[in-house]
């Protein structure tokens, strides 16, 4: 099994997530179940198969969550080369091609949120930051074509609060 680098912000938002899975919905759905079994005959009981399958589903999730914290890896910020995109850091670029700005903070695949701004290590932006630093500039293959990007900043998540 491979391992899954990670910050600790997102290693603490996955435990959570699994925490209310466990704690809170895993107990709803077995009241659901338990009222549906209550109405009598299941063969033909819609709710009693609509809580089953959610059940499944929820079990899967929580499955999944368990597996991924298994092989985190908590990446120490201080570990990693200084100034170089790495996992937990911020990178602030410019868009050769339209000359916008924007920053990304680069995460493992389990955090990725692309509306936070959190892009995975693994994306092919992700990939292509990683390792550069300040001044570089990088040139990334995506689904839609070719990007060029100069990287402006990169800031560590102790100087990104």
């Amino acid at each position: 099994m491979n391992s899954i680098y990670m910050t600790r912000e997102g290693r603490a938002k996955l435990e959570e997530e699994l925490r209310f899975l466990k704690v809170e919905e895993r107990p709803r759905i077995k009241r659901q179940i338990v009222e549906a079994r209550e109405k009598g005959d299941l063969t033909e009981n819609a709710e009693y198969d609509a809580a089953k399958e959610e059940q499944g589903r929820l079990e899967a999730k929580i499955a999944k969550l368990q597996d991924q914290l298994s092989r985190a890896i908590v990446l120490d910020d201080q570990s990693l080369p200084e100034g170089k995109a790495h996992i937990g850091r911020r990178v602030d670029l410019e868009d050769l091609n339209t000359g916008k700005r924007f920053s990304y903070t680069l995460v493992s695949e389990a955090e990725s949120d692309f509306a936070s701004g959190k892009i995975s290590t693994g994306s092919p932006v992700g990939k292509g930051l990683v390792g550069h630093g300040a001044g570089e500039e990088v040139t990334v293959q995506v689904p839609a074509g070719t990007k060029r990007f100069r990287i402006l900043r990169v800031v560590s998540s102790a100087d990104a609060q």
